[in-house]
């Protein structure tokens, strides 16, 4: 594994911390898919004991993040095979579209106020760090898809799509910087369905968006 910033970790959530660092770098591939886990470098890297590492692995395993094998331990999960990643985006059809609609008929009015504070984020790309907007916009995406499915008042569906958007954010690593734009103004189309109360067409732009990032995640595979 490539060397990494020393972070320090102070606060009284030590294992959430570990967690959250862990599946940082996983998500932004400076562990890549594949790599085998070392707990003991990773325990000194992190100036913490294997115990709060196992724990995060744990949890990260039921993420879908990595995988445990017998005699082997953890490695960081593949990317989706190309059968695997159609798969997965039918399920986003099915529910992201279920979610928006349910979102426009259930949402408080501060749920629609947050999503669509959400949909007006701004992602900038600074000359000094060319790919420092790439975690800015995961952050962003993931927060905007869990707004709507929490609105949506069924947490079950709020679970299954968590899921499904640990992989994407992985196949996400490879699309450029243009497509951030494009997806944040698709965002903001079904903000606005939501924001109006018609689910009708709320579900038709969540499709659309669906769909359209489909196309855009498929540069994984050139």
């Amino acid at each position: 594994m490539a060397p990494t910033e020393r972070i320090r970790l102070r606060r009284s959530t030590l294992g959430d911390d570990v967690y959250d660092v862990l599946r940082a770098r996983i998500l932004e591939h400076s562990m890549q898919p594949g790599d085998r886990v070392n707990i003991d470098a990773l325990a000194r890297d992190l100036e913490v004991s294997q115990t709060p590492i196992r724990e995060a692995l744990a949890r990260l395993e039921s993420d879908g993040l990595v995988r445990k094998r017998p005699l082997v331990g953890y490695t960081v999960s593949p990317l989706l095979t190309r059968a695997e990643f159609d798969h997965m985006f039918e399920m986003r059809l099915l529910l992201e579209c279920a979610a928006a609609r349910l979102a426009a008929e259930r949402a408080t009015s501060a749920q629609r106020e947050a999503i669509v504070a959400e949909a007006a984020t701004s992602i900038s790309q600074e000359p000094d760090d060319p790919g420092g907007w790439h975690a800015a916009f995961t952050t962003h995406d993931a927060r905007f898809h869990d707004l709507i499915a929490e609105a949506s008042g069924n947490p079950l569906l709020r679970e299954g799509l968590e899921r499904l958007h640990v992989h994407l954010h992985l196949h996400r690593r490879y699309f450029p910087y243009a497509h951030a734009g494009t997806t944040i103004e698709e965002h903001q189309r079904v903000a606005a369905a939501i924001e109006a109360g018609d689910p009708d067409a709320a579900e038709a732009a969540m499709r659309r968006h669906v769909s359209e990032a489909r196309e855009r995640q498929l540069t994984a595979f050139d």
